[in-house]
């Protein structure tokens, strides 16, 4: 293993059931549609906040991988993982709420372009995401929180990504990060406590396999009027029947950043 693999803390990935040894970097295809001319500016403009590379790197993205994200939301990583798993042989599916799939859809349908994406349901009454043990790799970013809102929704949500994946296998997390301070009741402020998210997976059964500082940011105070949907990218400058707070100022709160951020690695048990 080289010092970029201990900085990152990067698995050996497992394929088919059986582990094989860690790439000594991120796979070239990676990089290539990271940088590729099919991603939109604006997830481009992200990247300084969210790490592709990196943040894919230590989750373990390895060719030939079959990956399922969990609620793509504007395609951030679809724009990467799709193209991705097309030059590489590999698989990609997303899984989405009812109502986002037509959308989705539309959006992505150009195989010359996309590759062939699948596209799976996720809800509180959804079934299996794909055919039981046969994922290499669930993500979910910054979706943790919006399951806390709705009751056994996020037990459902892991048990679901536990039963995809293929043992040893792993699950990426992203999450707003509540840490170093108490995370507030069911986390409505978007900010969920790291010790909180691990005791969730575990129960599920996983076993956390590495973290990362990858996406942290000291900037983030975690304490502005409407949350974490203050700072980039929402940017949010009133709720619903709250109005914009006296002296507010958007470009205090755009100097921040995007949130700071947990970023884990589990493996299923």
């Amino acid at each position: 293993m080289n010092r970029r693999q201990i900085a990152l803390g990067l698995p050996a990935l497992t394929l088919a059931g059986a582990a094989v040894p860690a790439f000594a970097g991120p796979p070239a295809a990676l990089i290539a549609a990271v940088h590729g001319p099919q991603r939109s500016p604006a997830n481009k403009a992200r990247d300084v906040f969210r790490h592709p590379t990196e943040t894919l790197a230590f989750w373990g993205l390895a060719p030939g991988m079959t990956v399922v994200e969990i609620d793509p939301a504007g395609g951030y990583w679809t724009e990467i993982l799709a193209p991705f798993a097309r030059a590489t042989g590999g698989r990609y599916v997303a899984a989405l709420g009812d109502k986002g799939i037509p959308d989705f859809k539309a959006k992505f349908a150009n195989q010359a372009l996309w590759g062939r994406i699948e596209v799976t349901p996720f809800s509180a009454a959804s079934g299996p995401l794909v055919a039981p043990s046969s994922a290499n790799l669930v993500i979910t970013a910054r979706n943790i929180h919006d399951w806390m809102w709705a009751p056994g929704f996020l037990e459902k949500a892991f048990n679901d990504f536990h039963a995809a994946l293929k043992p040893a296998a792993i699950l990426g997390v992203e999450e707003h990060r509540a840490d170093p301070r108490p995370m507030i009741d069911e986390a409505h402020d978007g900010y969920v406590a790291t010790s909180f998210v691990i005791a969730k997976a575990q129960g599920a059964g996983f076993r956390l396999d590495g973290r990362s500082e990858i996406n942290a940011n000291p900037r983030d105070t975690k304490d502005y009027p409407f949350g974490v949907w203050t700072l980039p990218p929402t940017r949010r400058t009133h709720g619903a029947g709250v109005p914009t707070p006296p002296g507010f100022d958007p470009a205090k709160y755009a100097a921040i950043g995007e949130s700071d951020r947990m970023t884990l690695r589990f493996r299923r048990v």
